[in-house]
């Protein structure tokens, strides 16, 4: 059963977490390939690299570069997977870009979505996990846990404001695509739900 669910949320949501978590679950049942964007495979990680850890670099080339990632990942690894019948659980994907630089950059997200159309080539997701907690609550996880902070978790609280609510707005445009978990719970919770929501989807298939 081929399957493409993406994961989103803002910094500090857990989505890493509970994708990894839900994985090994969703794993003891079906093929199931976890993956990340920026990333992925080797040219999409070294653009990773330069827009996660490298120097600030102009909006629309900030854009552009998670566009380029995501079309190298898509080809490499993700079309191939669904081909061979897997789940693909991946930890972003064009929403991502659609509430970051198009909404919160202020780039507009007609805009940016059209560049990420040329890129997916009409691929999105059969199911997006969007994993809902405040700006401030994923700046204070962010703060208290050991991982290493990038270029976008420096960000103002504000910038991470509108990158929610760029979110909050593609949810209200899609609502039958978006399943969205109260991340403000028990780790144990979320995942549980989020897990529920998967095997409720695949079950309608």
């Amino acid at each position: 059963m081929a399957a493409f669910i993406t994961f989103e949320g803002p910094e500090g949501s857990g989505k890493t977490t509970v994708l990894q978590q839900v994985s090994e679950r969703l794993a003891k049942e079906f093929e199931v390939l976890k993956t990340r964007e920026p990333g992925g495979v080797p040219a999409a990680e070294q653009i990773r690299e330069i827009l996660l850890e490298g120097e600030a670099v102009d909006d629309r080339t900030e854009a552009l570069l998670f566009a380029a990632s995501r079309r190298e990942h898509l080809v490499e690894k993700v079309l191939p997977a669904l081909k061979a019948g897997k789940i693909v659980l991946c930890d972003r994907y064009i929403d991502s870009s659609l509430a970051y630089q198009g909404f919160a950059r202020g780039i507009g997200v007609d805009e940016v979505r059209a560049i990420n159309e040329f890129a997916i080539n009409g691929l999105y997701p059969d199911l997006t996990i969007y994993l809902d907690i405040t700006a401030e609550t994923g700046r204070q996880r962010i703060e208290s846990n050991a991982r290493n902070m990038n270029r976008l978790d420096h960000e103002s609280i504000a910038f991470h404001q509108r990158v929610i609510k760029g979110y909050k707005d593609l949810i209200a445009q899609e609502p039958n695509r978006f399943k969205v978990i109260d991340a403000n719970q028990e780790l144990e919770t979320v995942v549980e739900a989020t897990y529920s929501a998967i095997k409720e989807f695949l079950n309608k298939q």
